[in-house]
């Protein structure tokens, strides 16, 4: 068994998803993706802390996106300007090229109510970090934390948009159109 290769990681996400859809999540285990992937159990705690981190690995690095565009905007923006910087900020994490992963991950988390409770506490603390955020940034309340609701909402429309069976738009489309149909609504209500 080979215990070290470039692209383990990687490997063994692709492995544990490919398993977790053709044999169920709960009926996949860790030996099983290591075997799989030619790793041992060991190597692949190096990489994720337990069997869920497969399929939620690299949450910083999603709440970063979101996070950094705020934190890099002028002072004095304007709470909405903040939510489309977010908003902006997130569409680095969804190129093409990780759509079908997106896919099939939410397939398996969709059909493992435990992974849809783990991904809902994702969405929680990022409306729980972009409100601290605009908070911090002297947005008060409630529009910091109806901004930061805001986001999500748009994100999370978004991405389901994204990842549905015959859609074929770049993300950031999808996060634009949200965003205009809510500037839309908001100003149709005079």
């Amino acid at each position: 068994m080979v215990r070290w290769q470039p692209g383990t990681r990687e490997r063994l996400q692709a492995v544990a998803l490919q398993l977790f859809t053709s044999e169920g999540y709960d009926a996949t285990t860790v030996a099983r993706i290591a075997a799989e992937a030619e790793v041992t159990e060991r190597t692949f705690f190096r990489h994720f802390a337990d069997k869920p981190e497969v399929l939620f690995a690299g949450q910083e690095g999603f709440l970063g996106m979101f996070s950094d565009a705020v934190r890099a905007a002028p002072d004095g923006t304007a709470p909405f300007a903040l939510v489309r910087l977010a908003l902006e900020g997130s569409v680095g994490f969804f190129p093409e090229e990780r759509r079908a992963w997106s896919r099939a991950r939410q397939v398996v988390i969709d059909a493992t109510p435990a992974l849809g409770e783990r991904e809902l506490g994702k969405l929680a603390t990022l409306t729980t970090r972009l409100g601290e955020l605009l908070r911090e940034r002297g947005v008060a309340e409630p529009t910091a934390t109806m901004a930061a609701e805001t986001a999500v909402t748009v994100f999370h429309l978004s991405f389901a948009q994204w990842i549905a069976p015959d859609e074929a738009r770049p993300f950031r489309t999808l996060v634009h159109e949200r965003l205009d149909a809510l500037t839309a609504m908001v100003q149709s209500a005079g």
